[in-house]
């Protein structure tokens, strides 16, 4: 029996994470690619943090949000990314079944601190186009704070719950798990013990996480549309459109890779299709937010330049010295 302090209800002290199966020829070009990724994640994210915090002029709602999920897309990067990494370089697949549930833990905790955190920022957007007027008092430094620690707390209670379901399964072999991270349907897949009411209340859980805040951003992103419709300028409609466009097409990948993976029913036939929609928000959609969300903003760019003119003027008089 494993010594574990999971009430020691496991009889195995490690699972195998199978990943995307056998390729032993592809391991390394996957190891690059998902290498590539986690880099420019990384540091697209931390730069916008960075980028915030030093300029004054970006201490503002819009970018308070901002920052907040670069935080979130860093940590879920994190959690999942150097796992999957080192299985490519090493070989190696194993996990042990303490790390394998606190890998859950933080997934499912970030997941859907995402989701309420992507309508707060479409909430945020709303009221800046639609009620200009409006938007300082509305948006006051006391909803933003309340806002972002409510979308935060909310998140972490969320999955604390379901966890704890998880937990108190009892797991006796297999212990090979058909996924390329610990996630909930793939575990309780291995329980030996009735995980009906877990499966309930993760499929529950991800249902009202995932599609009340689609719902929201959905209907704010069309009153922004009707709103912009009534620009006079056609330049500005396309500037407009095309940020818009941009929000809209990242949010609803999520979004629907989400709801695919969590509230269709799991099967060995859809296992295949999680794995796709699974890559598609804990690996791609960290990697282009800080793109789509931050970095082609003219402040962004602004800020940028003048960071890298004044790091550059540094640079040029500790040289002359």
């Amino acid at each position: 029996m494993a010594n574990l302090e999971w009430g020691n209800k496991t009889a195995i002290t490690e699972f195998i994470l199978l990943g995307f199966g056998e390729l032993p020829e592809l391991r390394f070009l996957l190891f690059l690619l998902f290498l590539v990724i986690f880099v420019m994640t990384m540091v697209g994210n931390i730069l916008i943090i960075v980028l915030v915090v030093i300029d004054q002029h970006l201490h503002t709602p819009m970018y308070f949000f901002l920052v907040s999920l670069s935080c979130l897309e860093t940590c879920n990067s994190s959690n999942i990314l150097p796992r999957l990494l080192a299985s490519f370089l090493t070989g190696d697949r194993a996990v042990t079944f303490t790390d394998c549930l606190t890998q859950y833990y933080f997934f499912g905790c970030l997941a859907a601190t995402e989701c309420y955190l992507l309508a707060a920022m479409s909430y945020d957007r709303y009221i800046a186009i639609c009620k200009p007027l409006h938007y300082a008092t509305i948006m006051s430094t006391s909803l933003c704070l309340q806002l972002s620690a409510g979308v935060w707390i909310s998140g972490f209670l969320t999955n604390t719950i379901l966890t704890g379901l998880i937990v108190n399964l009892v797991f006796c072999g297999p212990k090979e798990i058909d996924h390329f991270f610990c996630d909930a349907f793939p575990l309780m897949k291995l329980s030996c013990s009735d995980t009906h009411l877990a499966g309930l209340a993760t499929s529950t859980v991800a249902f009202v996480c995932s599609l009340p805040p689609f719902l929201l951003t959905l209907t704010s992103y069309i009153c922004i549309i009707i709103t912009i419709l009534r620009i006079p300028s056609t330049r500005g409609k396309k500037k407009a459109f095309s940020t818009c466009s941009s929000h809209l097409i990242v949010v609803t990948v999520f979004y629907w890779s989400i709801l695919t993976v969590y509230v269709l029913p799991y099967n060995d036939k859809l296992k295949d299709m999680s794995k796709v929609f699974s890559v598609f928000f804990t690996v791609l959609t960290p990697m282009i937010n800080p793109h789509i969300y931050s970095l082609r903003n003219k402040e962004v760019k602004k800020a940028l330049r003048q960071i890298v003119n004044l790091k550059r003027r540094e640079l040029i008089q500790i040289t002359l010295r």
